[in-house]
């Protein structure tokens, strides 16, 4: 496998994000009144694989889909943004949704139903053979969590570099710990997991427009290009998406491209049209180091 042109796997979730934008966000027990709505495809297994498509690198996407009518809009997102969406499976039902507000501010607040990423569970034999060919496993924690840990000691036993976001932040049992590389988290869910942490090899932590902090074969923080942010709801996912397609350069260039792909991410709506190609991230990060 070229360390210059990895294949990554994305094994994750799969989401209509269905979107409202309002001056602010709502207390609890308060309504307030929005200025517009819109669907974009999202979750995060899906916004994270075509980041890191889009940053040109060859990407395969594990994951599934409803029988409903967002079901086959979300399969031609994926293969319009150049993923392999062969393993990606129709389930009974509906797909995955989330209910993402954006405030003018460019804070958001998200409730994610998991609808057909629920039935991700177990790994079929083209599911593995999948893995083995991957230079990268990459996934989050919106499908099953054994699943996610099944996938891992595999990824691990054909020598796949394991990454993990570990988003929605929860308890992560030990094979899961012991089986990720790379861990990628945000201040908040480092805080959660606290000790967990220092158990992962390479731990690198999003400091939102200040940048990230990498700690592993050596610690150093990177400072994020300064942008006008109009939406943050896919700036994490691009970071991770970009970090995975650029990891075999080394962490330092890995954190700094991923940086510049976040801060891309965060002028532009949406979830998973709003990261960037590696033209559009390599512009943004030559001009901040200029």
């Amino acid at each position: 496998m070229s360390a210059s042109n990895p294949r990554i796997v994305v094994l994750g979730s799969i989401n209509m994000d269905l979107i409202t934008r309002t001056p602010s966000l709502p207390d609890p027990g308060e309504t307030v009144l929005g200025t517009s709505f819109t669907t974009s495809p999202g979750g995060k297994g899906s916004n994270q694989a075509i980041a890191a498509a889009k940053a040109g690198v060859p990407v395969s996407f594990i994951g599934a889909v409803g029988d409903d009518e967002f079901g086959e809009t979300l399969r031609r997102t994926l293969s319009s943004a150049g993923v392999d969406d062969r393993a990606l499976r129709t389930a009974p039902g509906s797909s995955g949704i989330a209910a993402i507000s954006v405030d003018d501010h460019a804070e958001n607040s998200i409730v994610v139903v998991p609808g057909a990423n629920e039935h991700v569970r177990g790994l079929t034999d083209d599911d593995l053979a999948v893995i083995s060919d991957a230079a990268i496993l990459l996934c989050q924690l919106e499908i099953p969590l054994d699943t996610v840990v099944t996938a891992f000691e595999y990824a691990r036993s054909r020598g796949v570099v394991t990454m993990l976001n570990p988003s929605p932040v929860q308890d992560l049992p030990d094979a899961l710990v012991a089986a990720t590389d790379v861990l990628v988290v945000n201040e908040a869910e480092e805080a959660r997991l606290g000790n967990r942490v220092s158990e992962v090899a390479h731990v690198i932590t999003t400091l939102g427009a200040r940048g990230a902090r990498y700690r592993g074969s050596e610690s150093f923080e990177v400072a994020a290009p300064r942008v006008d942010a109009v939406d943050t709801t896919g700036a994490g996912d691009a970071f991770a998406g970009a970090l995975a397609a650029s990891w075999f350069d080394g962490p330092r260039t890995a954190v700094e491209w991923a940086c510049a792909a976040g801060s891309f991410a965060a002028t532009r709506p949406g979830a998973s049209t709003s990261s960037g190609t590696r033209a559009d991230i390599d512009a943004l990060r030559d001009a901040a180091a200029g």
